[in-house]
């Protein structure tokens, strides 16, 4: 009995290191490989489909962190059944925070199957957590809300979310100084400005005023995170004052 060798050499060989690759990190077998490398595929690479529109992972990206978030408040639902609405949104922030994310895409090295035709050592931090929140989008259209669901409790839920330990865990110094401020009607500015030194990247300093008293000073590559780093350290400045208020 003959075979063609069409069945055997209908995908090449980087197919076939691809769909072994997805198996690892998915669990189960991924059935529409043409999904999950779109899930990898940066705007660099400049492709279109047929109609001429944009391939890459940024609209799977906007379908994954819509199904992350309906599962994970699913989850916060059922399992803090008396949280209210502003305590589980509080926790569902914690949960899909732009930084857990990022180290979620790390910690399954998903960097490895982007395509681009940037230098990987040039991404930001946040293309790791972009990458994961497409593959979730890949998920659910593959295979529908239910591996969507199991994925997300088996990647994100089961080994990450202790509830004790994300209600002290704390996503934003800024939102709890600004919050603080106005709750004891006290003054508050954020001075920022473009960092002179000698860095190879630009580097912008703050400096925080509250009242009339300059409380911290920071300098990072960005406006914001300079602005979190100055208000982390006038949190632990004022945190005494802070927990009798």
């Amino acid at each position: 009995m003959k075979f063609s060798p069409k069945i055997f050499n209908s995908h090449p060989k980087s197919d076939g290191d691809f769909f072994l690759g997805m198996k690892s990190i998915l669990g189960f077998k991924p059935k529409d490989l043409k999904v999950y490398k779109k899930a990898f595929l940066h705007r660099s690479v400049n492709k279109r489909d047929t109609e001429g529109n944009p391939m890459n992972y940024e609209r799977l990206e906007f379908l994954g962190d819509a199904m992350l978030g309906t599962i994970i408040s699913k989850h916060l639902y059922k399992a803090v059944p008396a949280g209210d609405e502003g305590y589980l949104t509080k926790m569902r922030s914690k949960i899909v925070s732009r930084k857990h994310l990022n180290a979620l895409g790390k910690d399954l090295d998903l960097l490895k199957h982007v395509e681009s035709r940037i230098p990987k050592s040039h991404f930001g931090e946040n293309i790791h957590g972009n990458v994961f929140e497409a593959l979730v989008g890949a998920i659910y259209l593959d295979r529908g809300y239910k591996y969507c669901e199991k994925f997300i409790h088996e990647k994100v839920i089961e080994p990450y979310v202790d509830i004790e330990q994300l209600e002290g865990k704390v996503i934003s110094y800024k939102s709890l100084v600004i919050e603080w401020c106005q709750k004891q009607k006290k003054t508050f500015c954020y001075d920022v400005y473009e960092d002179t030194g000698n860095d190879a990247l630009k580097h912008f300093a703050v400096k925080l005023t509250i009242g009339e008293r300059i409380l911290a000073k920071a300098r990072a590559t960005s406006k914001k995170k300079a602005e979190e780093k100055a208000s982390k350290r006038a949190y632990f400045a004022l945190q005494r004052h802070m927990e009798d208020s």
